[in-house]
């Protein structure tokens, strides 16, 4: 078995590594843009020997996860808190956390984490999509909204029902002001379906899923809450109790006080 401790970066990761059969260890720094570090593990593979990565939780690191799952390597992913709690020194650089992840590694105490899978992941991408683009439609729409107001027409939501929509655009506005409601209207015009679809999208999958199903039994959850929820919870046996799942989730409030304020 090799371990190797992973400190990883979107443009290289440092790595430690310990071949238990040979006893064999050494560090190394692997870039990611020329393909060193895909070159390194393939390498591995051809040794036909088991490999366990153990890294920080992290981003941009995908094509590495998808590397190391067509390997068929073992990844591990750590909590950095619990991995910070266990740094001994105060010097913190890359070769270091990487020395330290596979002590970890090899005293079998690595806080190891629970990943998503890769279709939890694309699932959580369509929603993520779909909350932007209703972020990016309210300030559309608040654009447009305060375009109306300067004309003294203070409609709220009314100002985009259809009677609203002819006010609107009968408005007298300067050339600039003019062209801007008109390309404010287009954007608009082109969002709404699109939000309409991934809208769709999201009730489908949520209907897949016995879990969601029964959320939405719940006064005030929808399909876009119940699908988050599901996708977010994962796995629910990896929580103790509720009281840990409404910590994570962030519903549960937080005191930071001192010296009475």
């Amino acid at each position: 078995m090799v371990l190797i401790g992973v400190d990883y970066h979107p443009s290289f990761q440092t790595i430690a590594y310990f071949v238990e059969e040979t006893r064999e260890y050494d560090e190394q720094e692997l870039n990611h843009s020329d393909g060193q570090a895909e070159t390194f593990y393939r390498g591995l593979k051809q040794r036909g020997i088991g490999v366990r990565v153990g890294m920080e939780a992290t981003g941009h690191s995908r094509w590495f996860e998808r590397l190391l799952a067509e390997l068929g390597f073992e990844l591990w992913i750590g909590d950095p808190a619990e991995i910070k709690a266990k740094r001994v020194k105060k010097q913190k650089f890359d070769p270091e956390d990487a020395r330290l992840l596979l002590r970890l590694l090899r005293e079998n105490d690595f806080p190891q984490i629970w990943v998503p899978s890769p279709e939890n992941r694309d699932l959580r991408q369509l929603l993520w999509h779909r909350h932007r683009l209703v972020q990016m439609r309210t300030r559309i729409m608040n654009q447009l909204h305060a375009l109306a107001m300067n004309e003294g027409y203070c409609w709220k939501k009314k100002l985009f029902s259809e009677k609203g929509r002819v006010v609107l655009e009968a408005l007298s506005l300067a050339p600039w002001a003019s062209r801007r409601r008109q390309e404010l209207l287009e954007l608009l015009d082109r969002m709404n379906p699109i939000i309409e679809e991934l809208t769709a999208a999201v009730e489908r999958e949520a209907r897949k899923r016995p879990e969601a199903m029964r959320l939405m039994t719940h006064p005030g959850v929808g399909p876009i809450t119940a699908l988050a929820y599901v996708l977010i919870i994962g796995t629910p046996t990896r929580f103790q109790c509720g009281k840990q799942i409404g910590t994570y989730v962030g519903m549960i409030p937080c005191e930071k006080s001192s010296a009475r304020k």
